[in-house]
């Protein structure tokens, strides 16, 4: 019979083992100009509900947003994004960088389309912002899901923590729209 201290050892070492197998996340660092340029939609959202399920051997969520406002591209008044991830009774599939929303949530999304046509959050994090208002003031602000998140910069072939914090909705949507007039000007909408 195996002793305690050699089972403890045997899982530790299958534990490390399966962690330097297990593949990283790593994102390609996008300022707003590209996350806009390469965006099929962005949109201001709240989310509805959301549910996970077995889709081809994995678990995928399936969120419901109520679009407010289409910044550039067009988005059915009903929107449904498919994620990778989520929890199917007690089974939970986690991915690092892919959001997560949650009922009564606005944000502002930049999506893109599968080769099926249904549709997800670009660069995930990335193109993911939250808006939060003060509860006294109304006033909104929009933080970026990857403010938090250490970000691969090909440029300078680093990882940098940097993103959109604190930034008053309107200015950003300002921002947005002047990306898109951009776009249309070049033609590159």
């Amino acid at each position: 019979m195996k002793t305690l201290m050699q089972r403890i050892g045997a899982f530790w070492i299958g534990a490390l083992l399966g962690a330097m197998a297990a593949p990283a996340t790593t994102l390609e660092r996008m300022p707003l100009e590209k996350l806009t340029s390469r965006a099929d939609a962005v949109v201001h959202v709240r989310c509805l509900s959301n549910e996970s399920r077995w889709e081809r051997g994995e678990i995928w969520t399936f969120t419901q947003f109520e679009v407010e406002e289409a910044l550039k591209g067009v988005a059915p008044r009903l929107l449904t994004v498919r994620l990778l991830g989520g929890k199917v009774g007690h089974l939970i599939s986690t991915v690092d960088a892919v959001p997560r929303f949650r009922p009564a949530e606005e944000s502002i999304l930049f999506l893109e389309r599968t080769p099926d046509g249904a549709f997800t959050v670009l660069s995930w994090a990335q193109g993911t912002f939250r808006i939060r208002r003060d509860e006294h003031t109304r006033r909104a602000v929009v933080t970026q899901d990857s403010a938090g998140l250490a970000v691969f910069d090909p440029a300078r072939q680093q990882f940098r923590t940097e993103g959109v914090r604190n930034l008053p909705l309107a200015s950003f949507k300002q921002r947005i729209a002047r990306v898109v007039m951009e776009l249309q000007r070049k033609g590159q909408q």
